[in-house]
């Protein structure tokens, strides 16, 4: 008798499981996992995108606990000082800075060291304000986030034996491989860009099915506070699906969504709209540009060198999107050797330094600022810029992606 409640203890209540069973299981515990990491940890807690039904919040919270060992209050602030140091020494996990390697393999220990650097003092209080600080919170969940995990490995082996320990194993390195490697490191390094945001953040796939939507990365660095990650047409964000479902039953409420730009046609003169929508979306507008206006004119000049477009390396094409900003120096230098003899490439490089430092620096009179970059744009000639400067005073906001 003792010996079969120990062989049955040893191989779970669903000792008869099949493969597909665990498989079922592993997926179903991951996918809550990485719901609760995008959906609470990021969206709500971190950018206050959407709200959760107090019960389902307090779930995602015990989840975390028990799935990741990660305490709330160190999450957000780790995450809203990389939103506010980007790309520089301080960032806790930029590839910029410590190498892709470093940032997809061991991404975890930067986060730990983080969580180490900042366990207390004016950083945590600083980014990590607003987030629970309730009695099982500081008693619990804070005070002994190891056990979270410790609770899980009992469950686990509860349920499956030994099967039950390999699928906890493999729970503990989901979410440091694919949010603080994957994320963290090659959303900052390959992809596609939507947006020339002011860092090197990317789009993994216009699919955000495996880890939440947090694939569309770009897109969340261009608009941090919106609940809905996907910004084009055939993107899809599998995290806004979620919450939308959550919405339908009252249980999530949706606080901020990112605003589509539109344009008026035959506007004469920018206006107060126009600049409201410039300073909402001064990436939208520098990555037009980009499209508009750069693209067009490297055409131009290789069409009348008689070469062909390929003829500047796709690294050095891309890196104008962005003035150079992220290219070593020698990069940079032969960018500017070729830029020099391309002479609509250099009007309209320089065109786009201005309009980028008028958009950055916001000082003084915006409307004047903007009124006389459209004129001497409209006056060199250049088709394409022209047609930015007409298309530039008709920007304004026009509801939401939702």
């Amino acid at each position: 008798m003792l010996d079969s409640l120990i062989t049955f203890a040893a191989r779970g209540l669903f000792a008869d499981a099949s493969w597909g069973t665990w498989i079922a299981y592993f997926i179903l515990v991951t996918q809550l996992t990485i719901m609760t990491v995008t959906l609470y940890l990021h969206r709500s807690q971190t950018h206050r995108g959407v709200d959760f039904n107090p019960v389902l919040a307090h779930g995602f919270r015990l989840w975390s606990w028990l799935s990741t060992a990660m305490v709330t209050k160190q999450w957000v602030a780790i995450h809203r000082k990389h939103h506010a140091k980007t790309e520089t020494e301080e960032d806790p996990h930029s590839p910029m800075v410590h190498g892709i390697d470093k940032v997809l393999w061991d991404g975890v220990d930067l986060y730990r060291t983080a969580a180490r650097e900042m366990c207390s003092g004016e950083e945590l209080e600083k980014y990590g304000r607003g987030t629970p600080d309730d009695w099982i919170e500081r008693n619990v969940y804070a005070r002994a986030p190891s056990m979270g995990p410790t609770v899980l490995l009992f469950i686990n082996f509860a349920l499956f034996g030994a099967v039950g320990v390999a699928i906890w194993a493999l729970q503990m390195v989901w979410i440091p491989f694919w949010a603080a490697g994957v994320v963290n490191g090659l959303g900052h390094w390959w992809g596609y860009r939507n947006f020339e945001s002011a860092d090197t953040s990317t789009n993994l796939s216009p699919w955000g099915l495996i880890i939440g939507g947090e694939e569309l990365h770009n897109n969340h660095h261009a608009f941090p506070s919106s609940a809905k990650f996907s910004l084009r047409r055939f993107e899809f964000d599998i995290g806004w699906a979620a919450i939308r479902v959550l919405q339908f039953f009252r249980l999530a409420k949706v606080m901020r969504v990112a605003p589509t730009l539109d344009v008026r046609p035959n506007m004469n003169l920018p206006d107060a709209e126009t600049i409201k929508a410039l300073v909402s979306h001064k990436f939208h507008v520098m990555s037009d540009y980009f499209s508009g206006v750069i693209v067009p004119a490297l055409r131009e000049d290789a069409a009348h060198a008689g070469a062909s477009l390929k003829a500047m390396p796709r690294k050095l094409r891309n890196a104008l999107g962005s003035g150079g900003r992220w290219l070593d120096a020698d990069a940079r230098e032969r960018m500017g050797q070729w830029v020099s003899q391309a002479p609509t490439v250099k009007t309209v490089m320089e065109y786009r330094h201005r309009l980028h430092e008028m958009l950055e620096s916001r000082n003084g009179d915006m409307m004047e600022a903007v009124r006389q970059w459209c004129h001497e744009a409209e006056q060199t000639g250049i088709r394409a810029l022209q047609d930015f400067a007409a298309r530039l005073k008709g920007y304004h906001l026009s509801g939401s992606h939702a």
